[in-house]
């Protein structure tokens, strides 16, 4: 039996059962319908992100590009909406020319449904951009989530009112002083209020039930709470101590409290006494950790919160745990890391609190301490251990961009540029513009030091080389040059220097390139360190390449693969792999470019360089035409042009004309049309599909696309990409370990494990692997 489509997407799996929202449900299918861009507006904590998630849930199988969740509540700079964007939808922006131009260029011809969570904090910021990518893409629909609307054009607003409540008994010949009647069972189990109390309320303590002898309390509690789920959330947990009477009564107590007992608080207080009730029940030391967790920017891990918050004899790991029980923290799993963060609400309620604790300035010092620390300790062995520091980077990158905002605006210019230098790599890898701006504004502030100066400068000028952007990179490296030289840093001065040559020889200045080259040599010389000797060898050989000199960039780039080996730089042996695989194309050894240029690839795959990527895609297309794999080749070549325009990166000048003859040579084989309609479908191809097929993996069938259908066992609900993830998870394999198994990157194989939990109901691995050795995919 045929199974549906796979669904591209990032939704996370419910982790908890959806209650009622049929209505609101309706009316964003509705609005969807009839417009581009609908807003889910109402108060923190009424259940805006559930809603919005279960609608795109439900219809995102009407879009073939799928159904995306775009997160801004960690995001604190306006700059960073574009890339928060790019970073939902496994993009990379490695142009000069910015996130707008590279979400443009890709989503010109998507059909995909974006959810922007949370926008409240950046409202001008998410309309502009949001505007912007509808003009671009005609087939893109937004969900937005905020506390107020977006005022950006064609908006239509859904207001989220809080759940309904149960309606209060009336007895009209009553006497007020009689004791209210209870609630009708049957109607009060209906109520979407009751059944989400009565939900978690079963799931926190594993026996309630609502009982004739509870029910008038449940309702009393759902009114009391003004339907808001956050608020009935907190207060079910505390079934596991109480009965639902002795909640009642102490909320009961609190309003009371706070209204005189004559009226009814307004919805965001309402929200505010509930979390100052759950609160208020924690112990001391709760107390302290819950309010010290709001300094965290993004998701924290226990080595954060032990370094940040527990200390005067703090203890952590049994106040986060029970944090957690009371759902006042949530826990999220990065590959296998457990890691913690806190719910929008609950971290604004948190800050209140750090603030009249008098503790805000302090906690803000320890937390840039502590990141800073971590990435300067870091930074001397990044080159030898990258892939594993890319991945803890990219789950502390928020937390890492709130210190480096706190440098910008609070005179601390020489930290952030050293901290800027120290994590390097991760703008080389993974956000090459996001790393000119902090650069840039970091330049611009006064208080730092020729040395300083000089790691931020040439920060800013790699990039700019990374980019293409060579009439930046200039100045940029100029003032590396000079700051070097005056702070005595002869290992910066030289790799700056080797960079200044490069920018050089890709703006066409082959003088100015060979100067800069030979007072780089003069300097590595002198000197025994391996990355100076490196970026000494890159740009010789990238030189070669640019002025056809392929006799030096062999030379060069293979002293590079064997020094790159030898120090375990992926990154350099990478780079080293595809130049010394680019100069063997080009001289047509093609029995010896396949393998150099496959190795690239793996590497280039493991620390996922996206540029790196597209050019090796192309390259290893241009091996395959001239070795008579006309087909591959068209797959690969469609697949490259859609690698680059995912990373925004601009076509290396060398490559047009091995593209040029491979094309030929692959349309004599196949025809013009069959090679179009190859080509075409290696654009439709996954990344990770064409980096299978380029390492050696099977061809799709002719006349197939990525997305088909595909046949699969009826009595398995999953697909076949799916049931290997299952398969390898019952064997025990991390999400790390499945990816480098199955040649995917780990975000990827995150995406499906969700989809494996949603599509099955589990909330869990152990289930997985449970359900697969039972039924087997």
């Amino acid at each position: 039996m045929a199974r549906p489509p796979r669904r591209p997407g990032n939704l996370p799996a419910e982790a908890t059962s959806f209650i009622g929202r049929r209505r609101e449900l309706a009316a964003v299918r509705r609005r969807l319908a009839e417009a581009r861009l609908v807003s889910l507006v109402g108060p923190g904590g009424v259940g805006k992100t559930r809603l919005a998630l279960r609608a795109a849930g439900d219809l995102g199988r009407g879009f073939p590009g799928g159904a995306w969740l775009v997160e801004l509540a960690e995001i604190r700079d306006s700059a960073l909406v574009g890339d928060a964007v790019m970073a939902a939808l496994d993009l990379r922006s490695q142009t000069a020319a910015g996130p707008s131009a590279v979400l443009a260029a890709y989503l010109r011809d998507k059909r995909l449904l974006l959810v922007v969570d949370n926008c409240e904090h950046l409202l001008a910021a998410t309309a502009r951009l949001v505007a912007e990518m509808m003009r671009a893409a005609p087939g893109v629909r937004v969900i937005a989530t905020s506390r107020e609307p977006l005022s950006a054009p064609g908006e239509h607003v859904v207001p989220v009112p809080p759940l309904d409540l149960p309606a209060p008994p009336i007895d009209p010949a009553a006497s007020p002083l009689d004791p209210p009647l209870p609630p009708p069972a049957a109607g009060l189990r209906r109520n979407e209020a009751v059944m989400l109390f009565t939900e978690r309320a079963a799931a926190a303590s594993g026996t309630f039930e609502l009982t004739a002898a509870n029910q008038a309390a449940v309702a009393g509690l759902c009114r009391r709470l003004d339907g808001l789920p956050l608020a009935i959330e907190l207060a079910a947990v505390r079934t596991r101590v109480l009965s639902a009477e002795q909640i009642l009564d102490r909320l009961d107590d609190r309003f009371g409290l706070l209204t005189g007992g004559v009226t009814a608080l307004p919805r965001h207080q309402t929200l505010r006494t509930t979390i100052d009730w759950s609160h208020d029940l924690l112990d001391p030391a709760e107390q302290v950790l819950l309010r010290r967790l709001c300094v965290f920017a993004g998701r924290f891990t226990l080595e954060d919160v032990e370094a940040v918050c527990a200390q005067e004899g703090l203890p952590a790991l049994d106040p986060l745990a029970s944090l957690v029980d009371k759902s006042l923290v949530m826990k999220e799993d990065a590959g296998d890391l457990a890691c913690y963060r806190l719910h929008e609400t609950m971290r604004e309620y948190a800050a209140l609190r750090l603030r009249e604790a008098g503790e805000e300035e302090a906690l803000g010092r320890r937390f840039a301490d502590h990141y800073t620390a971590r990435c300067l300790r870091a930074a001397p062995q990044v080159r030898r251990r990258l892939a594993g520091w890319l991945d803890w980077m990219d789950l502390e990158i928020d937390n890492v961009r709130a210190v480096l905002r706190g440098c910008v605006t609070r005179d601390g210019a020489a930290r952030g540029m050293n901290l800027v230098y120290a994590i390097g790599y991760y703008w080389i890898t993974r956000a090459p513009s996001e790393g000119v701006r902090w650069a840039g504004e970091l330049l611009a502030c006064e208080g730092a030091g020729p040395a300083e100066r000089a790691r931020a400068a040439f920060v800013r000028g790699f990039l700019a080389v990374l980019q293409s952007d060579a009439a930046s990179a200039g100045p940029a490296l100029e003032e590396a040059v000079t700051g070097a030289g005056e702070a005595g840093l002869p290992s910066l001065l030289a790799q700056s220097l080797s960079l200044a040559s490069m920018a050089a020889s890709m703006s066409g200045d082959r003088t100015a390139a060979g100067r800069l080259g030979e007072r780089a040599r003069a300097v590595v010389e002198g000197l025994d360190d391996d990355a100076a000797v490196l970026m000494f060898l890159q740009s010789r050989a990238l030189n070669g390449l640019f002025e056809g000199d392929l006799d030096a960039v062999a030379e060069a780039a293979a002293e590079g693969v064997r020094l790159g080996r030898e120090t375990g730089d992926l990154y350099s042996l990478g780079m080293m792999l595809l130049n010394l695989g680019s100069a063997r194309l080009i001289a047509g050894a093609l029995d010896e470019a396949g393998p150099l240029l496959t190795e690239a690839l793996r590497v280039a795959h493991r620390i996922d360089d996206r540029v790196g990527q597209y050019v090796l895609l192309d390259a290893l297309g241009c091996v395959a035409a001239g070795s008579g794999r006309a087909r591959p080749a068209a797959l690969l070549m469609g697949a490259a042009e859609t690698v680059r325009t995912e990373a925004g990166a601009s076509v290396l000048p060398f490559l047009p004309p091995l593209l040029a003859r491979a094309g030929e040579a692959a349309r004599a084989e196949l025809g013009a049309a069959a090679f179009e309609e190859e080509y075409a479908a290696g654009r439709r191809l996954s990344r990770d599909a064409a980096i299978g097929l380029a390492l050696g993996g099977p061809a799709p069938p002719a006349g197939t696309q990525e997305g088909a259908p595909e046949e699969t066992p009826e009595e398995t609900p999953l697909g076949r990409r799916q049931a290997e993830v299952a398969r390898l998870i019952a064997e025990g394999l991390s999400n790390r370990q499945i990816g480098e198994r199955l040649f995917i990157s780990e975000h990827t194989v995150d995406s499906h494990v969700r989809s494996i939990m949603n599509k099955l109901g589990f909330n869990s691995r152990a289930q997985i692997a449970a359900w697969t050795a039972s039924s087997g995919p």
